[in-house]
């Protein structure tokens, strides 16, 4: 299960779809240049295939344990984590402020990816510490900052999110997990948390929970929810870890991917948490960390889905399996048109998803960096508007690609020595977790589009009409097209009534999806091709096949987002199960 890092791809949109040039021209990455970040890369790119890659398969076969009260991680992990953490690449985009190297979110997407693919449940760990410290960075006092961050950002010690009871999951008003206040001013939290990813392990010296908990006379539902850091050891004055907190992991669940990745049920009696922001405004404080790790879990869908489409090509090229067409006997299936196609298929879908990962980090980068207030806004009002087709998209095609690769290697793909379904099983988790992908649909129709009337969307449409004008005659008719159908399923969005929207949001959200993926492969091909980029011309093949396969499927969404909800109900409940 050899894993090569898509370095290549990755270089060419940065340069031509997510105007890295213009992220690292900004005063905040002033000693960052594109030698630097090609630097960067190849040192991502070696360390995920020689360090992590290997270690995959036997973090499948072979997952995390509970012994006694402390989760022993797969073989290999723990020395793994210790020269990831001695390598420097937890810390590569976190504020030099904290300790960290200052480096763009765009680069960070690029390098994350290769960690995903090579080990998506090792990449887990580092990603969750990042997040919690970026909530932990934006809202915490000066005191826990200074105590928690220094070693967070190296990555010595880890971070977990502890959000999910059994009776709150995507709803996380009916949290029980109670908060009450000691004498020393700190908080006694009591309850249990499950499907806490990472929750505990023997790879960092300590483990910082961020726990939404509910005060004795909080409000009801999620605006009575606070957040609280809890660390597994508590930390003394000089520095060095003290007593253990009274928490612990009391099982771990058995998935049926990332196994690698202790996914455990956190029991917390009496342990000593602070307080993190203002009471009862625990969720604001948690979205921090999750619209990052929103955006990281798309990435993860586009990772996995590289793996699955490396494994499937490799398969492809080796395979013989009856005649080819136009080919020598004993040809590989590569030959036969819809294995290439279903290659074609994944590989371009994935370089757009890849693209609109990319384009929301970029956002991000601006949203904090750019020199002008007003374009500083309007990267915030994209990089919120692109993060749940990012992490949605991503995932979904992640998911897809993974199944494509299974059935290019046909019978050999179901059985486990491949390998091919231990990709399938871990990309799965990706649409579920950090939000379903019913919810980022949601969210991008509700928040992201009604709340300010379409102009967040309109001014995205505006920057594909640019690209569209710059473009090739027979690509810029496509995606005008696509254009066109976006506009009117955003005006269908706007003016329909809620029951309609929600019910036909995910269709709309992957309409957005596939347009803009399609817009930015176009402005990818057009900008490679005029700046004489040697790879322009692949690039513009896979534009095509966008623009000819893909592309077009906007208008059958379309037609679904016409009809509303009617469509949906109109089968009564009673009859779903047998007519």
């Amino acid at each position: 299960m050899t894993f090569s890092a898509p370095v290549k791809a990755m270089q060419y949109l940065l340069n031509h779809a997510a105007d890295l040039e213009v992220v690292i021209s900004q005063d905040n990455f002033a000693d960052t240049n594109l030698e630097l970040v090609s630097d960067i890369l190849a040192g991502a790119a070696s360390f995920s295939e020689d360090i992590l890659a290997p270690i995959n398969q036997a973090g499948d076969l072979n997952p995390a344990k509970l012994d006694g009260d402390d989760v022993i991680a797969s073989p290999g992990f723990k020395e793994a984590y210790e020269a990831f953490v001695e390598s420097g690449w937890l810390s590569l985009s976190a504020p030099e402020k904290i300790g960290g190297a200052g480096l763009p979110t765009l680069v960070s997407v690029a390098v994350n990816e290769m960690i995903y693919a090579s080990n998506m449940a090792f990449g887990l760990c580092p990603m969750l510490t990042s997040s919690a410290a970026k909530a932990i960075d934006a809202h915490a006092s000066d005191e826990l900052k200074a105590t928690y961050l220094p070693k967070m950002v190296t990555g010595e010690w880890s971070g977990a999110m502890d959000l999910t009871e059994p009776q709150a999951g995507s709803d996380l008003g009916p949290v029980r997990t109670k908060a009450e206040l000691n004498a020393d001013g700190t908080y006694a939290i009591t309850g249990q948390k499950i499907f806490i990813t990472w929750g505990d392990l023997d790879c960092a010296d300590n483990i910082v929970h961020l726990v939404l908990a509910r005060l004795p006379d909080a409000p009801a539902g999620s605006k009575g929810i606070s957040l609280f850091l809890c660390p597994k050891y508590e930390v003394n004055a000089d520095g060095s870890l003290g007593a253990r907190n009274s928490f612990k992991a009391i099982s771990l669940e058995h998935k049926i991917g990332i196994h690698g990745s202790p996914t455990c049920v956190m029991e917390f009696s009496g342990a000593k948490g602070w307080l993190i922001g203002e009471e009862n405004r625990g969720l604001a404080c948690m979205f921090t960390m999750m619209n990052e790790a929103r955006l990281f879990v798309g990435v993860q869908g586009v990772a996995i889905g590289e793996r699955a489409y490396q494994a499937a090509l490799s398969f492809s090229k080796d395979r013989v399996q009856g005649r080819v067409i136009n080919g020598e006997p004993g040809a590989a299936i590569i030959g036969h048109p819809d294995v290439r196609r279903m290659l074609m298929e994944t590989k371009t879908r994935l370089m757009g998803a890849r693209a609109i990962c990319m384009a929301t980090a970029a956002a991000s980068d601006l949203a904090l960096s750019h020199s002008d207030k007003d374009k500083r806004k309007a990267a915030h009002i994209r990089e919120t508007l692109l993060t749940p087709i990012a992490k949605a998209y991503g995932s979904d095609l992640g998911v897809e690609a993974a199944s494509s690769g299974i059935q290019i290697h046909g019978g050999m793909g179901y059985i486990e020595e491949t390998g091919a379904a231990q990709h399938y099983r871990d990309a799965r988790i990706a649409p579920i977790y950090e939000g379903t992908n019913g919810i980022q649909a949601m969210d991008l129709v509700g928040r992201k589009l009604r709340r300010d009337g379409g102009l967040g969307m309109n001014a995205l449409i505006d920057d594909l009409t640019d690209i569209s004008n710059m473009a090739p005659k027979d690509l810029s008719a496509a995606l005008n097209a696509g254009i066109k159908t976006l506009k009117e399923a955003t005006d269908i969005i706007l003016k329909s009534d809620e029951a309609d929207v929600l019910t036909v949001a995910t269709n709309y959200l992957r309409l957005a999806g596939d347009v803009v993926s399609g817009g930015l492969l176009i402005k990818a091909a057009a900008n490679g091709e005029k700046a004489g980029d040697p790879l322009a011309p692949n690039m513009m093949n896979l534009a095509r096949y966008h623009a000819k396969a893909i592309l077009p499927q906007s208008a059958a969404q379309l037609d679904f987002i016409r009809s509303g909800s009617e469509t949906v109900f109109a089968l009564p409940v009673e009859n779903l199960a047998d007519l």
